[in-house]
C-alpha cells in the first residue's frame, strides 16, 4: 500500500482502539448518558458520538463511491500522492481537537438520541470497515485530483484525497468529545 495511504489505514486503526478505550468498562446506562446542556464537554452521549462517526462515514463513503467508480472506467490512474491541497488541509485543521469552534452537525448525520453503546460501538467499528474497504478498493486511482460532491458543504466538492483524509480527523474529533464526556461522568460519580 502507498505510504500516505497506510498511514490512512493506522488512523483508523487508532481511532478504533480509543473508541474501544473509550467505552470499556461502561455500563450501557453510562454510555449513553448525556452530559448537562452548555457542558465544555457537548451535548451528546459516548453511544451518540460513535453513531454519528458511523453515519457519516456512510454518507461520504455514499458520496464518494460513485466519483471513484467513474474514476475507474476513465482509467484514471494515480499520479501523486492522495494528499488534500491547500484547501482540504485547512478544513481538516479545523475539524482536528482540540474542539475550538462548535459545528452543529447537520439534520441528516445527528444521531438517535436512544442509540445503545454496543451498538453504536459496533456500528462504527462496521462503517471503519467499509472505509478500509473503499480504500483499499481506489488505492491505485488518481485520489488526489478526483472530486466528488461533498455532502455536507453543497457547492464544495472535495477531492476524493481530502474526503479519506477528513474521515480519521472526524474521527479524532468525536473521540476526544467522547472521552470528555466519559471523564465528566466519572468526575461527577466520585464522592
Amino acid at each position: 500500500m502507498h505510504p500516505e495511504l497506510q498511514a490512512l489505514e493506522n488512523q483508523l486503526d487508532a481511532a478504533a482502539q480509543d473508541a474501544q478505550a473509550v467505552t470499556s468498562g461502561l455500563s450501557e446506562e453510562r454510555g449513553r448518558m448525556r452530559p448537562e446542556p452548555g457542558s465544555q464537554a457537548g451535548a451528546w452521549s459516548i453511544a451518540e458520538c460513535l453513531e454519528h462517526l458511523a453515519i457519516t462515514h456512510r454518507a461520504y463513503l455514499d458520496a464518494m463511491r460513485p466519483a471513484a467508480l467513474r474514476a475507474e472506467q476513465q482509467g484514471r490512474k494515480r499520479r501523486k500522492p492522495a494528499l488534500p491541497g491547500f484547501g482540504g488541509r485547512l478544513f481538516i485543521k479545523g475539524i482536528e481537537p482540540p474542539v475550538k469552534a462548535k459545528i452543529r452537525a447537520p439534520q441528516n448525520i445527528q444521531p438517535a438520541a436512544n442509540c445503545s453503546l454496543a451498538g453504536a460501538l459496533a456500528n462504527f467499528l462496521s462503517s471503519q470497515e467499509e472505509v478500509r474497504t473503499f480504500l483499499r478498493s481506489c488505492a491505485d486511482l488518481d485520489l488526489a485530483r478526483v472530486h466528488f460532491p461533498n455532502p455536507f458543504l453543497r457547492g464544495l466538492p472535495f477531492r476524493l484525497a481530502t474526503g479519506l483524509h477528513v474521515i480519521p480527523a472526524h474521527e479524532r474529533r468525536h473521540l476526544w468529545q467522547a472521552w470528555r464526556v466519559r471523564r465528566l461522568a466519572e468526575s461527577e460519580s466520585q464522592p
